[in-house]
């Protein structure tokens, strides 16, 4: 590590790596050594085992057994109760100060625990702070030296700015793999983890940028791995209706956070959403008034509100 590296205010924060894992027997040991191999000096490991029917449970224990004594570990087996239910336990079980939202099929970059605690520790306002990731195949095979340029074809300029994230985040979703790391109080700052959802993290970062509480660092701090298995990737027609459902209820739930340009925008976004569902469901004129509205929402959201208090804007 070196010696001129200096702590952060004089120690190094604990770090707890939380890990959810599910039948990700063929990556959970990359992922296990990513998390032992990043030099940050002060880190436990979290995982639970949410109902795994493969080998990955054992992996797991035989990787603790050839590691133990060299980072601490809490490791806890169960039953199937999904992604939501299982980051709610894992963060309940974590002992640091942040925590890094890990994956059992991904795995992270070293130095990147480091960055993003440095750059919360020097943004006290911020509640967590994201990075980008470089992504791979199921076989480690790099394709994309940026997952939000190269697979989500974002602009990463957007996120310079608090406005810019709420609406980047709001738009067009583009945060892959374990990006995030987050102050140990902000979960319970906005109720955790949402367990009746399938696919939980559009909706736990749009509660996060309602609030302006999200940074951005523009360092790739994990490598995201695709594969047939990537829930949010499933070419399985009813699957994906399902899914954009279930995403359409979320902008629906969470336009009462947002105000002004930015409640239009998420209004939008539902709108998009629905008209990607019609598609699906080969219902043309449906897709027609979906994107009509859609549009229509858009344009009011790029009109800037006057201000409900201009003597403040004098000032």
């Amino acid at each position: 590590m070196g010696s001129e590296r200096t702590p952060i205010d004089g120690r190094w924060p604990l770090v707890s790596v939380l890990i959810p894992a599910h039948n990700h027997e063929r990556f959970v040991l990359r992922c296990l050594d990513s998390v032992l191999e990043d030099p940050y000096p002060a880190k436990e490991l979290v995982i639970v085992d949410d109902g795994s029917v493969d080998g990955t449970a054992g992996k797991i224990s035989q990787w603790i057994a050839r590691h133990e004594g060299e980072l601490p570990v809490i490791f806890r087996r169960r039953e199937n109760r999904g992604v939501a239910a299982t980051l709610n336990e894992l963060a309940s079980l974590a002992r640091g100060d942040f925590l890094k939202l890990g994956a059992s099929d991904d795995f992270l970059l070293p130095g990147g625990l480091e960055a993003q605690v440095r750059y919360l520790q020097a943004h006290p306002r911020k509640w967590a702070v994201v990075g980008d990731s470089v992504v791979v195949d199921c076989y480690g095979n790099r394709l994309h030296d940026s997952g939000m340029r190269g697979l989500h074809r974002v602009d990463k300029r957007q996120y310079a700015t608090d406005e810019g994230i709420r609406r980047a985040v709001i738009r067009h979703w583009a945060i892959g793999g374990p990006v995030a790391l987050l102050r140990r109080t902000a979960p319970g700052a906005i109720a955790g983890w949402t367990e009746e959802l399938r696919i939980d993290d559009w909706d736990f970062f749009l509660r996060l940028v309602a609030r302006d509480a999200l940074g951005f660092i523009d360092l790739p701090v994990c490598g995201y791995r695709l594969h047939d298995a990537n829930l949010s990737k499933t070419r399985h027609v009813a699957t994906r209706v399902a899914n954009l459902a279930e995403s359409r209820r979320v902008a629906l739930r969470r336009v009462e956070l947002f105000d002004g340009p930015d409640r239009q925008l998420l209004k939008a976004q539902a709108h998009y959403i629905g008209a990607k569902i019609a598609f699906l469901q080969r219902r043309p004129l449906r897709v027609a008034l979906r994107m009509a509205a859609c549009l229509a929402l858009r344009g009011v959201s790029r009109m800037r509100l006057p201000s409900a208090h201009p003597e403040a804007e004098r000032a």
